[in-house]
């Protein structure tokens, strides 16, 4: 999927990630539901578990909530938490970002209008590419 700046948009903050598909594997192995609990909005939680391979999709969104707070400048924590960050498909598959109250709040303050996602995953890896827009 390819991210597009809107015409005459600005970009404000870009960011990307990528994780191994095992390394969420193992923390699921250990922790449970308690990783998926705090990292993983129930909407997320049940596209991943709907899927043929749930570890690579939820790998993906774990990259895309990383990639995104790079692009906030803050990283995951006080300012924007995990299940800040959400990702949902659109009816062409394609994924988007959904933002919780303090995610808003933080993309107002810093003048963006919009938060722009690109996923990928293969057996082993996912990455995701995150970009913050300003339309004008």
């Amino acid at each position: 999927m390819n991210i597009e700046i809107p015409t005459g948009g600005i970009l404000i903050g870009l960011g990307c990630d990528i994780i191994e598909v095992e390394r969420i594997r193992g923390v699921l192995a250990r922790q449970g539901d308690r990783f998926l609990d705090r990292v993983f909005t129930d909407e997320e939680r049940t596209y991943c578990f709907g899927m043929k391979y749930p570890h690579k999709h939820l790998a993906a969104r774990f990259a895309a909530k990383e990639a995104v707070s790079k692009c906030f400048r803050t990283g995951i924590g006080a300012e924007l938490g995990w299940k800040s960050v959400s990702v949902w498909h659109g009816p062409r598959h394609d994924p988007h970002v959904r933002l919780d109250e303090k995610g808003e709040a933080l993309l107002r303050h810093i003048g963006g209008t919009q938060v722009l996602v690109s996923l990928s995953h293969t057996d082993t890896a996912a990455m995701a590419v995150a970009a913050i827009v300003k339309a004008v």
